[in-house]
């Protein structure tokens, strides 16, 4: 299929994940859960409302950050959380680490180091064997508006702008391969919404980029080197206070002409035995990846904070 006609089943694949969100809803609200039901934290959070870390370094889902402010603060406290991610798909496999503070609910700074080792690809393309591409990312989220977990005097999500500022170490094999800089910067606006009665919580994020498998293949290229708006869609479903289940959609730029860039989606499970610690693990369709087609794979994260 030509880049074109990919591009142009964008906004079909966008409408079939919010349907299938919509249909699933009913069988979850049988279970409706309630305030009690999911729990509260001694720090005034509801547990797994927080989100888990993103692999960029942002509370969120794993694919996507979330309006949410990370750690367990309340407006009153400052809570961090650190992370470790490991993606590993047919023929790739992403080390992924961080940390992030939460400030008062208002205010996150992240940190997040990637690792992406090419395994056999990497010999295959004359790099060596296990080549790796180094990124760093550095994150800031405020809180603009509304909240996240809704009463029924309001109808208004929790609104966060953010951005995320990325620098790889390859610049050389970068410029060859068409990228047009070894670092860049990522726009976004998150809005987030929880239905407690439900156990839903929705996220939609629209984020201004032009990185190549999120910077890893640096930013801009051959194709196009402008900030194009890509839309990011999560949705999760609170079945006890403990367990999360929910699925991902990420849209993705498309600039190099040398390495074909899909767009990624996920099915993933979140689990907190407490307040402190979390476990989610995932099933992730990456699309093509430079030579490489039909990566798909798991994902695997822990998060611990206060």
């Amino acid at each position: 299929m030509s880049h074109r006609s990919d591009r142009a089943t964008r906004p079909r694949r966008a409408s079939l994940f919010l349907a299938l969100c919509a249909l699933s809803l009913p069988a979850f609200a049988q279970d409706a859960a309630s305030e009690e039901d999911i729990g509260v934290g001694t720090s005034g959070k509801l547990l797994l409302t927080g989100g888990v870390s993103q692999l960029e370094g942002a509370a969120g889902g794993g694919l996507t950050p979330w309006a949410v402010i990370g750690g367990n603060g309340t407006r009153d406290q400052i809570g961090a959380n650190a992370f470790y991610t490991r993606v590993t798909v047919g023929d790739y496999h992403l080390d992924d680490y961080g940390a992030m503070i939460g400030i008062r609910d208002r205010v996150e700074i992240s940190l997040a180091q990637q690792r992406f080792d090419t395994e056999d690809v990497g010999a295959a393309l004359g790099l060596g064997q296990g080549y790796t591409f180094q990124q760093n990312v550095l994150g800031v989220k405020v809180r603009v508006a509304g909240e996240a977990v809704l009463d029924s005097d309001s109808a208004m999500p929790q609104i966060s702008v953010g951005l995320q500022y990325k620098k790889n170490n390859r610049s050389g094999v970068l410029a060859f391969i068409g990228a047009e800089s070894d670092s860049g910067t990522d726009l976004y606006v998150s809005a987030t919404k929880l239905y407690l009665g439900q156990g839903l919580l929705l996220n939609g994020t629209l984020r201004f980029t032009k990185a190549n498998q999120i910077g890893i293949l640096g930013f801009g290229g051959d194709r196009n080197d402008s900030y194009k708006p890509q839309l990011e869609l999560s949705a999760a479903w609170l079945l006890s206070r403990k367990v999360a289940i929910g699925a991902e959609y990420r849209m993705k730029p498309d600039n190099l002409g040398i390495a074909k860039e899909d767009d990624w989606y996920d099915l993933f499970v979140a689990y907190a035995p407490n307040k402190n610690v979390s476990l989610t693990l995932a099933y992730a369709d990456l699309g093509n990846i430079v030579i490489k087609d039909n990566q798909r794979g798991f994902y695997a994260s822990l998060q611990v904070g206060f």
